[in-house]
């Protein structure tokens, strides 16, 4: 194992609202505070009832997609948190992920289909 889920996220052209429709359907605490991340207008969260966290990040040029037309894809990737980053990140490229970018606090990866994903350091 090379790490825990963090979060689904979902890119959205308004955080809020799509956290509260979430919310209606299964239940959970909304923007509930946590120390993994900060809230704003840009990022709501939704704390389910049963341990998953969905988190919503808003897209100003957001283009919903139009399943399953690949013209339109899919917007999602997944936070995974991990206690040591350093071999996190070889197990990755070691199972044929690639670096997209080194954001600093976490690094976001491609997984071989090209899909994103986050790997981000444990809060101690």
């Amino acid at each position: 194992m090379i790490g825990r889920l963090q979060c689904l996220v979902l890119d959205c052209p308004d955080p809020a609202v799509l956290a509260r429709f979430y919310a209606g359907l299964l239940g959970g605490e909304v923007d509930r505070p946590d120390p993994r991340w900060s809230l704003d207008e840009a990022w709501s969260t939704l704390h389910t009832p049963g341990g998953p966290v969905l988190c919503f990040q808003g897209v100003a040029d957001h283009r919903p997609p139009r399943w399953p037309d690949p013209a339109h894809p899919q917007q999602a990737h997944l936070d995974i948190d991990v206690d040591d980053p350093a071999a996190a990140e070889a197990a990755v490229l070691a199972l044929g992920g690639t670096l997209l970018r080194d954001a600093g606090g976490w690094r976001v990866y491609a997984d071989p289909a090209g899909h994103p994903l986050c790997l981000l350091p444990v809060p101690r």
